[in-house]
């Protein structure tokens, strides 16, 4: 087994003896971001089981950590998208990529919304609970209800457009703020003779908003701590004892999907899923820790890139998906719905469930990729199904954080796997730099290495050549 070392070659600095020495050296492992988050996650972990009451006021870690990261997201989304339709040039180009990007989006949801109703079906998690709606403290749930009003399909595409430009950008709204900045592209690319510098004023702006991000991800590892300390520490392992079985089962199910059915589509696209898992193994555990896929979204724009996708393709389908292809969120949802009426003894016809999975359809998408929303977005859907008691929810709310880890991560995954897929679809992948890339064989451009250290992204992470 061959190793790429994380180091970062940047010609530009390869000046003066003993330079290109300096410059191949390892990073030493206590520098890296995952070693980092990994002894954060175990260290939040140790003290929320050993000192509960201290780890719950962690969170403030976790939660500042978060809201940082949202506050560049906005920006980071606008400038890529807008400046990736820019360069496009074509609209027809543009077109083409979105109706891709949603015909896979809606394949892959649906075959996991599916996969969450036969695996409820056959485990059966909700069976011997017996639970009473009169038993229930409602009062719990109240808030995730009211946040979740029904929302009719011309209510949800108006939602996307938001009350003024910069609406959007305050509220943190992902489908709002893409929305503008396909507006934004179109409008760069029909009126292209005029506004070649402002492209190019909006290109040069982009490194300083991956340079702000590189600073934030410095705290990764504490922002990891928190959020994972007030976990263990709120919720504990009691948590789980009523509802084991559906925690079992979504991880194993989400771990399936993952290996299975993106496994699949990696094969078609003509990649080791394994080696790509390695390549973003930085990502996972922030995830992981953070329990939100949403953290991570400027720096897999750049490892993207960096693995031979198109920039406009990338620009276009990765924040897309960050709102429709939510695949760990449809596995829960359809999962989660099922519990509910097997632990009410309510035992739901065929044609009710289809009517549930039509339903989720239409309410997983738009939902965000934050910690907290797949629970919100399935108070919407029980507040459209009449089979089933809102009330129900109770149960689930106090083990849906740690249900959050893994569906962000098959989140993530998912996404990462998407935007691949899409991109050779499109023939706008370089499958050998990305083989390259995957195999630890590609050296980082100056340009790639210069985004790296803004982001704080190894060009060169160990890449385990098997």
């Amino acid at each position: 087994m061959a190793t790429l070392n994380g180091s970062l070659h940047d010609p530009r600095r390869s000046s003066g003896p003993g330079s290109g020495d300096a410059a191949k050296r390892p990073v030493p492992i206590y520098k890296r971001l995952y070693p980092q988050v990994l002894f954060a996650l175990a260290a939040g972990i140790a003290l929320g089981h050993f000192y509960p009451g201290l780890a719950e006021q962690m969170k403030p870690f976790g939660d500042g950590f978060i809201k940082m990261i949202k506050m560049m997201i906005g920006p980071v989304i606008f400038i890529t998208v807008s400046v990736g339709i820019a360069k496009m040039g074509d609209l027809k180009e543009v077109g083409r990529v979105g109706l891709k990007a949603l015909i896979y989006f809606e394949i892959l949801t649906t075959l996991a919304l599916v996969i969450g109703l036969v695996v409820g079906n056959v485990l059966k998690p909700g069976v011997g609970i017996n639970a009473d709606p009169a038993t229930l403290d409602a009062s719990s749930i109240t808030g995730f209800v009211a946040s979740s009003q029904k929302l009719s399909t011309v209510d949800f595409l108006l939602h996307i457009i938001p009350t003024t430009f910069f609406d959007a950008f305050a509220k943190g709204e992902i489908l709002q703020v893409l929305f503008v900045a396909v507006l934004f592209g179109v409008a760069l690319s029909h009126f292209s003779q005029h506004t070649k510098l402002l492209v190019k004023i909006l290109e040069e702006a982009s490194h300083g908003l991956f340079g702000i991000i590189g600073f934030i991800m410095r705290i990764a590892p504490l922002g990891a701590f928190g959020a994972m300390a007030f976990t263990v520490g709120k919720y504990g392992i009691g948590s789980l004892q009523q509802v084991f079985l559906l925690v079992v089962g979504v991880y194993v199910t989400c771990i399936a999907f993952v290996f299975l059915v993106l496994g699949f589509v990696a094969r078609l696209t003509g990649f080791s899923l394994w080696r790509f898992l390695v390549y973003i193994k930085e990502e996972i555990f922030v995830v992981i820790g953070t329990s939100s896929s949403e953290t991570v979204l400027p720096r897999m724009l750049v490892k993207m890139e960096k693995l031979g996708c198109a920039k406009p393709v990338v620009g276009l389908v990765l924040p897309t998906g960050y709102s429709f292809n939510l695949d760990g969120t449809c596995v829960y949802l359809t999962m989660a719905a099922l519990f509910i009426a097997q632990a009410f003894n309510i035992d739901l016809t065929l044609g009710e469930q289809l009517s549930i999975l039509g339903v989720m359809l239409l309410t997983s998408k738009g939902a965000a990729a934050v910690s907290g929303a797949a629970f919100v977005t399935l108070a919407a859907s029980m507040s459209s199904i009449h089979h089933l008691p809102v009330s129900g929810l109770a149960l689930l709310l106090g083990v849906d954080r740690i249900l959050a880890e893994v569906r962000a991560v098959t989140n993530l995954i998912g996404n990462g796997v998407g935007t691949l897929a899409i991109s050779k679809w499109e023939n706008a992948l370089d499958t050998a730099r990305m083989q390259q890339v995957l195999s630890g064989e590609a050296a980082p451009t100056a340009e790639e290495a210069e985004q790296a250290e803004n982001t704080g992204t190894t060009t060169g992470a160990a890449v385990p050549v098997i």
